[in-house]
């Protein structure tokens, strides 16, 4: 993993233990370092992928699309949160969060936004709030 990316999780992890308690990643892949850090500061962490994700010690993790989720898993979290998501996953993220009444925030790839960009947050990196409860 290079610099750039440790820092970006850094940034994104911090922030995220800072101001949030039940977290959910979506699309974890095989990057688990922002999960990692929220589980480090003492957060609920849960975590998905399309895929079979990994397991990551302290997080909660299991195999969901994000396009039909399963919403009783959800439950209780006041983030989801995503790391270089694709573009066209953002819609049913806005959705899965207002449907749970819980915040969305994206670290996009490059330049990539999706519609405004929603609320930009500067935490050493720039995120985008797209819901907020």
């Amino acid at each position: 993993m290079s610099v750039a990316y440790k820092h970006i999780e850094a940034c994104f992890g911090e922030y995220i233990a800072r101001n949030y308690h039940n977290v959910i990643e979506i699309g974890v892949g095989q990057n688990a370092a922002v999960a990692e850090r929220c589980v480090r500061a003492g957060l609920r962490v849960r975590a998905t992928d399309i895929r079979e994700p990994p397991l990551i010690p302290g997080v909660e993790v299991r195999r969901d699309d994000v396009f039909t989720p399963e919403h009783s898993w959800y439950a209780g979290a006041d983030l989801i949160y995503a790391v270089r998501p694709g573009v066209e996953m953002i819609p049913p993220l806005i959705d899965l969060a207002r449907s749970l009444r819980c915040d969305l925030i994206v670290y996009h790839l490059g330049n990539e936004v999706y519609l405004d960009g929603g609320e930009v947050i500067e935490c050493g990196i720039v995120l985008h709030r797209y819901v907020r409860s």
